[in-house]
């Protein structure tokens, strides 16, 4: 459970409802609220870091526009992650030597069968689910390159969001998604090899800073829930709240010199056709969470 000082905590009731409420009033209206216009992310001025970050205090992200058009350079991740306090890369199985991963359709073996790695579409989740409790995702960037012909539309929602809606109809839903065993991703084995083990954990759970820190997928195979029925009926109450019509989400396509910067929120991918240049983007995930939030 969380820390009981913590708005987040089930029994500091008077805490959560004002942090809540707050949070409530001061939703995005569009994605366009996100946005902030930059010149170079690897040489941010002052302003242009401080609305960056005022965005990330408020919402766990911001989209910015950079005038760096398609220059294919892992350099723009890593500084721009660096100057936010993002220094602890994850080196997952699908990354680069760097650590930086170049999300582009790639159909070899150490590829294949992920969907990230295809054109087809990618349902709702945050970023390293399956990773174990020590290496859980704090913050990623996700910078584009080049986009696809057509499609490729990112979804975004802050799991704050979600963490409240969930609350306010059954703060059991809550409990239940916190338990140490709510979620648990088998291994990956490929031909006789286990390129990475079992993961199991809570959904929700306290970040290293004290803040909310979700791990989910939707994805409906090679996934095991708790088999209790308050975890059941957590999960689909989740999902439904996923796929309401007044669920506050984001929708844009990244351009090219575009990327988001986030606290590891919720996101999703629609099917994309490339013709021609193929799409590229660069994704770098961190355990830290953004410095300031």
């Amino acid at each position: 459970m969380l820390r009981d000082e913590t708005p987040l905590s089930l029994t500091n009731d008077d805490a959560y409802r004002r942090w809540r409420d707050a949070k409530l009033a001061d939703l995005p209206a569009t994605a366009a609220d996100l946005v902030v216009e930059v010149g170079d992310p690897r040489r941010l001025s002052d302003a242009e870091a401080t609305a960056l970050l005022e965005r990330c205090r408020r919402w766990n992200m911001v989209v910015y526009h950079a005038a760096v058009g398609d220059e294919p350079d892992k350099e723009i991740p890593r500084q721009l992650g660096a100057r936010f306090g993002l220094k602890r890369l994850d080196h997952n199985p699908g990354a680069d030597a760097d650590a930086i991963t170049a999300v582009t359709i790639q159909p070899d073996a150490l590829h294949r069968g992920f969907i990230p790695y295809t054109d087809r579409p990618i349902a709702w989740h945050t970023d390293g689910y399956y990773n174990a409790p020590q290496r859980q995702i704090g913050a990623f960037i996700l910078h584009c390159v080049r986009p696809a012909a057509e499609g490729g539309e990112n979804a975004l929602l802050d799991p704050e969001i979600v963490y409240i809606r969930l609350r306010d109809r059954d703060p059991a839903h809550i409990r239940a998604l916190m338990h140490g065993q709510a979620m648990t991703i088998p291994p990956n084995v490929v031909d006789g090899d286990e390129r990475r083990p079992t993961s199991t954990g809570p959904v929700f759970r306290n970040g290293e800073r004290g803040q909310l820190a979700m791990r989910y997928t939707d994805r409906k195979r090679n996934i095991q829930w708790r088999d209790d029925p308050a975890t059941l009926a957590a999960v689909a109450a989740l999902r439904e709240i996923l796929s309401a019509a007044d669920t506050p989400v984001l929708r844009l396509r990244l351009e090219s010199g575009w990327g988001v910067l986030c606290n590891n929120v919720l996101h999703a991918r629609t099917r994309f056709r490339e013709a021609g240049t193929p799409r590229l983007l660069y994704r770098a995930r961190y355990y830290d969470r953004i410095e300031g939030t």
